[in-house]
This record gives structure tokens, sequence and C-alpha cells, in this order.
């Protein structure tokens, strides 16, 4: 009984090509980064955004119901206070009531 030669171009060739897409694969998902979460809780109108030092980046916390509420909580803090763009009402229900005084 005489056994094959093993064709050692054509295995090697082989590896090299699923070494070669697997190389491929993990560069992808490597190069995509990571996902984010939407940032703006809809449920609340206002948001603060906090400031974390000059590497640290920033966060956002949207769980203020008006912009008194959420500046009393930026006081001394390194963090600005603003309207969430992406606050869900009921239908037919005003975003934001406005005070105006009347003169006289």
């Amino acid at each position: 009984m005489s056994e094959r030669p093993v064709d050692r171009r054509r295995l090697s060739a082989g590896v090299l090509t699923g070494g070669v897409l697997s190389l491929a694969a993990v560069s992808l998902v490597m190069l995509s980064g990571p996902a984010q979460a939407q940032r703006y809780d809809p449920r609340y109108p206002v948001c603060m955004t906090v400031y974390s030092g000059p590497f640290g980046g920033e966060w956002i916390d949207c769980s203020y119901d008006s912009l008194p509420q959420c500046r009393a909580s930026a006081s001394g803090r390194s963090a600005m206070c603003s309207i969430n763009p992406y606050f869900v009402t009921a239908p037919g229900v005003p975003r934001f009531h406005r005070h105006h005084r009347r003169a006289g």
C-alpha cells in the first residue's frame, strides 16, 4: 500500500487564506468601535451635562423637571443645564409653559 504524498503547497495556501480572513474579521470588529447608547432620557425635559476634567470627558444626566432644579444641582460644579431635545410629551400638551408678565 503506497501512501499519497501531501501537497504542502496546497496545505500552506489554505492555512494562509484562513489566517488572512480571520485577521480581516478581527480588524473590522476592532475598528468599528463600541456602540453608544442614547445619551438623553426622553422622560425628562431638562438635562445636565457634567464635564470631568481635561481627559475625563463628559456625561449627561437627564433627570430634571425644570431648569431651576437642574441649575441648583449644577451650582458649584463644572456643569451646564439645557433643554432635552428628545423630551416626549403627551399629544396636545405644550412642551414648556412660559410665563409672561403683563406690564401695568
